[in-house]
């Protein structure tokens, strides 16, 4: 059955709010869940022409966050010079960060730029256990993460009163849905308090989206079609009215337009006439109410309590 062969409801777009962007699949690391297929070896980079539009994209929509992605998005040439000017719009700007990117040569100086234009970060960290993020992310990856978070506090980051937010990312490291946000928001606050003296602003809890090399490792483990009828037999369709896709738009690194990151893996195009960031650039254009581009994949946000990148929906 192809991906967008689905009985996934119809749903359609509210107000643009989140402009996410996909500025290179280059990672200084290959996880075993990417979505994205990151790694070292991929060369894919969002062109200088398309960065400096960005801004003006902004400004136009009156969008109200910037979502930085990647790979590394760090790894970008233009990274720093983008965020600068757009944090000089008042817009807030989220660094979808890996962790170990602030350990490795060249980057000494990232947590001191990220902290002095007040950029929030969101990173991955899919256990306080070293052993199931080193399955998961590679050998030696949590001591690096533990390194970064320790060096990101000490800038203030995830201390209360201090406005700097520092976000961490849960997914299971087996095919079944996250457990309770809340409650293993606890455990890590708990954990990583006690073993390493870390504090963090939020936990996100997010389902494994079974797309790409994701998709590759449960084919290989034979719960492919398991996991599947497991996110189908799932679906909450109270979580319809805050999938991201509602208010977020996803940008690929050669500026074209998806309804949402997974889509744009899966090179499915949104619907309508607005298909690249130079048609955001006429003041005006609204894509409310424009139908969302859906398939099989789509049960992945809305099974159980939800999944989006702010964490659970319910």
């Amino acid at each position: 059955m192809k991906i967008t062969e689905t009985n996934f409801p119809k749903i359609k777009r509210d107000f643009l709010q989140t402009l996410q962007i996909n500025i290179g699949y280059k990672c200084n690391q290959a996880c075993s869940h990417c979505h994205v297929d990151a790694s070292p070896n991929r060369t894919e980079m969002m062109s200088n022409d398309i960065i400096k539009i960005i801004p003006k994209v902004i400004k136009v929509n009156d969008i109200k966050l910037l979502d930085i992605t990647g790979g590394a998005p760090e790894i970008h040439p233009k990274f720093k010079q983008l965020v600068k000017e757009v944090r000089s719009l008042n817009v807030e700007v989220m660094d979808r960060c890996n962790l170990t990117i602030l350990t490795e040569p060249g980057f000494e100086n990232l947590a001191n730029f990220l902290a002095s234009n007040k950029v929030q970060i969101t990173a991955s960290l899919p256990c306080y256990l070293e052993d199931n993020v080193d399955k998961q992310r590679g050998k030696g990856v949590f001591q690096k993460s533990i390194l970064a978070l320790k060096k990101l506090n000490s800038y203030g980051y995830g201390i209360i009163d201090t406005g700097l937010i520092l976000n961490l990312v849960y997914n299971p490291n087996k095919p079944q849905l996250p457990p309770s946000q809340k409650e293993l928001e606890d455990d890590y606050r708990r954990e990583l308090k006690e073993r390493y003296g870390i504090y963090f602003s939020n936990l996100f809890v997010l389902a494994n989206m079974p797309i790409n090399r994701y998709e590759k490792h449960l084919n290989v483990i034979g719960k492919l079609n398991e996991y599947n009828k497991l996110l189908k037999d799932n679906h909450n369709s109270r979580n319809l009215d805050s999938v991201m896709c509602k208010t977020t738009l996803s940008v690929d690194w050669k500026g074209y337009l998806y309804d949402c990151d997974f889509n744009q893996q899966l090179g499915m195009r949104r619907n309508g006439e607005i298909k690249h960031l130079h048609d955001l650039l006429t003041p005006l254009v609204s894509l409310k109410n424009n139908p969302i581009s859906i398939g099989n994949h789509c049960f992945g946000c809305t099974a159980g309590a939800g999944s989006s990148c702010g964490g659970e929906l319910s």
